[in-house]
């Protein structure tokens, strides 16, 4: 059996692993190549819902989120669909956490639903927010 890229679903699958391997790397250029130019990105915050358009700021917005932290690891990761929509999440560990959270070690957990072909043309994400590490979380 052979695979091609004119599939869909294989599309899907690798942007959104590229995705991930910038996220993972903090490499918010790459990132920002994953997404459409025009990519709309909704996001449920602890804070509340937020809106972004543009790639380029969307990967402005992930590098608020996580480029300033000292140390930084992702957990754990996975690419997946759910009808016909892509599916990713990650966890991540950070030190120091932005928004003054803590200095020491922080979860967080970012599932996210995207609209994507050979590029993200919409990121629909849920986040858990920042919370101090407990045993376990690793896991």
């Amino acid at each position: 059996m052979s695979v091609t890229n004119d599939n869909p679903t294989v599309a899907r699958w690798s942007v959104g692993g590229v995705f991930l391997e910038a996220l993972a790397n903090r490499d918010y250029q790459r990132m920002a190549t994953t997404l459409a130019p025009g990519v709309r990105f909704r996001a449920m915050l602890p804070p509340g819902p937020m809106d972004w358009e543009g790639s380029e700021v969307v990967g402005g917005v992930f590098r608020s989120w996580f480029g300033e932290a000292e140390d930084f690891e992702l957990i754990d990761a996975t690419v997946g669909e759910v009808g016909g929509r892509l599916h990713l999440s990650w966890r991540l560990r950070v030190r120091p956490a932005p928004f003054d959270v803590g200095a020491g070690w922080h979860v967080i957990e970012q599932q996210a639903y995207a609209d994507a072909g050979d590029t993200i043309d919409s990121l629909d994400l849920l986040c858990s927010g920042f919370h101090p590490e407990q045993i376990g979380d690793r896991d």
